[in-house]
């Protein structure tokens, strides 16, 4: 008997997509399960063992779930920022919109053969500026914004503007990088550039100097993550201690705020307790 794999596979697989065999609908009957794969970086290369030995146990996972009855959420997305697609586009003498749309399709291609059972009507790309409008919405939220210790929340710039010129920085419980103290008649005497700089110290969001792991090779700051023994993970180029001025995120003064968030999330166990124990490494001195 002749088994023609590749004929019947490619039937298969162009039968669920016309049909959208794994497109998720809501169904509050059913308990909910999210199963998110750790999006790969579209690079020239395509898929490397690495992809399938991790995508394939997880969309076993999200088949037996279904089984189970539960309404299953697995995605799939690209990383399409980031070092791997600068350097492929630095390699190639292309523009890295170019290549990561190149790549990308080559993914979509190879990820559809092995058969997962992903709903593409969900997919991500973090290139795309339907993606990445949020993360620029909430950055510009974090700097128009500083936290109030006493309420627990995050109030307008705007509204802290009022309260210096009134009455300064005294009596105000307020998250800052560096500690001010200043009258009403001091900040109103300020220009607006040095308000700008005092404000700056009380932003979620704020630029200030910090060490960093510095790349010369790459040009750029590397995640501690991405160095290993003095060299970066992506090329082995030397890598320096050196401070910079960065943007930051004053997130200590917000853990209340995330453990609260975090208790409202429905299921999702690990994904909480995984977020648990970053907060509480955030909050070791």
């Amino acid at each position: 008997m002749d088994y023609n794999f590749g004929e019947i596979e490619k039937r298969w697989q162009q039968y669920w997509a016309d049909r959208q065999t794994y497109r998720v609908t809501e169904d509050a009957t059913k308990p909910k399960y999210y199963v998110l794969d750790m999006f790969p970086y579209p690079s020239g290369a395509g898929l490397h063992v690495g992809h399938p030995l991790g995508y394939i146990a997880s969309d076993i996972f999200s088949r037996f779930k279904r089984l189970q009855g539960y309404n299953v959420l697995h995605p799939m997305g690209y990383d399409a920022y980031g070092l791997p697609a600068e350097q492929y586009a630095i390699q190639t003498g292309q523009h890295p919109a170019v290549t990561t749309e190149q790549n990308i399709a080559r993914y979509r291609k190879q990820l559809d053969k092995i058969g997962f059972s992903y709903d593409w009507s969900r997919e991500v790309r973090t290139c795309d500026p339907a993606y990445y409008k949020w993360t620029q919405w909430a950055f510009i939220r974090m700097f128009h914004s500083y936290y109030c210790n006493q309420a627990q929340q995050a109030r307008p710039i705007a509204g802290l503007v009022e309260l210096f010129s009134q009455q300064g920085s005294a009596g105000l419980d307020l998250a800052c990088s560096v500690p001010m103290n200043f009258t009403a008649a001091e900040w109103n005497a300020m220009s607006e550039k040095e308000q700008q700089e005092i404000l700056m110290n009380y932003r979620i969001a704020y630029l200030g100097d910090t060490m960093v792991n510095w790349c010369p090779q790459l040009g750029t700051v590397l995640a501690n993550d991405e160095v290993s023994e003095g060299l970066s993970i992506r090329g082995g180029y030397p890598v320096e201690q050196k401070k910079r001025r960065q943007w930051c995120f004053g997130s200590r003064p917000m853990h209340p705020a995330c453990w609260r968030g975090l208790r409202r999330l429905n299921g999702a166990t690990r994904s909480r307790r995984h977020n648990a124990t970053g907060l509480v490494a955030v909050r070791v001195p």
